[in-house]
């Protein structure tokens, strides 16, 4: 009985050893479920390794080529099936949560990939690195944008406040809050967000709304939907269309937890700094 127990035992550790030895090993045939993660990935000089991705994952150039094996509205389990990955980088924020449930009763190694803070960015680079065996790169990516992060903030930290409304979506009109990824991209400029108090992070206002806050700013993503649901020439009692700093900027930087998010940010500081002069 002894015996037996010692070589169930034995058999148990050579099993756990294996399979963390198999789970350590850099991921060569990945999934990236989210156009950033694809992104965070050609970073840090993963991209090739990516063998399926999402819609609307555009970038760089060479991520347009990866297949496309699902989106917004779900992902198709069957050809992650024989596609057999090594890792799949999911989007927890973003995913259906049954895709991601299925995906992980099928036995797939799983890295969420979801920054939720400018700062979450590097940390999000740094464990992909280790996930791909690309640390080095990642730690260098990872460095170069946390000194620019800091840079920008110093920056702008001492500059006067402006009024700044953003236009997230024209129908319904929606905008940001103190809880949203954009709030953090306004803080960093040493904006002042009008709508920074209101009771959930995406808010649905009217213009109404808007004139009451005055803002000196407005700020659209460039969404050609977007850009052209509200004719804000109508309302010249509001400062930012009275003296033109309505600014359309590049959604990609703006709304993507990745290094271009500093582009985004330098963006967003540019049109404050314009309100200021």
């Amino acid at each position: 009985m002894n015996m037996l127990k010692g070589l169930i035992f034995c058999f148990i550790c050579a099993f756990f050893t294996t399979s963390s030895l198999a789970w350590a090993k850099p991921a060569k045939r990945i999934i990236a479920l989210s156009p950033h993660a694809v992104e965070q990935l050609f970073a840090i000089g993963a991209g090739n390794s990516i063998i399926a991705a999402v819609d609307h994952a555009g970038f760089p150039e060479r991520a347009k080529k990866i297949p496309s094996i699902g989106g917004y509205h779900g992902i198709q389990i069957e050809r992650v099936l024989e596609l057999n990955p090594d890792l799949i980088v999911v989007w927890g924020k973003g995913n259906k949560p049954d895709d991601i449930k299925r995906l992980k009763e099928l036995g797939f190694k799983i890295y969420d990939s979801s920054p939720s803070t400018l700062n979450g960015v590097a940390t999000d680079l740094l464990r992909l690195g280790e996930l791909t065996g690309h640390q080095q790169q990642a730690e260098s990516v990872a460095k170069e944008y946390q000194q620019q992060l800091k840079q920008i903030r110093s920056d702008n930290i001492e500059k006067t406040k402006v009024k700044v409304f953003y236009q997230l979506w024209s129908n319904p009109l929606m905008t940001v809050a103190k809880n949203s990824w954009i709030q953090q991209l306004i803080s960093a400029c040493h904006g002042d967000n009008v709508f920074y108090s209101a009771s959930s992070d995406y808010p649905q206002v009217s213009v109404e709304n808007v004139l009451l806050t005055k803002p000196s700013v407005i700020l659209q993503s460039k969404d050609k939907g977007n850009v052209l649901g509200i004719d804000w020439s109508k309302w010249p009692s509001i400062p930012a269309v009275k003296l033109h700093h309505i600014y359309q900027l590049d959604a990609d930087l703006l709304h993507r937890p990745t290094p271009r998010a500093i582009l985004g940010i330098k963006a967003v500081c540019h049109a404050l700094d314009k309100a200021r002069n």
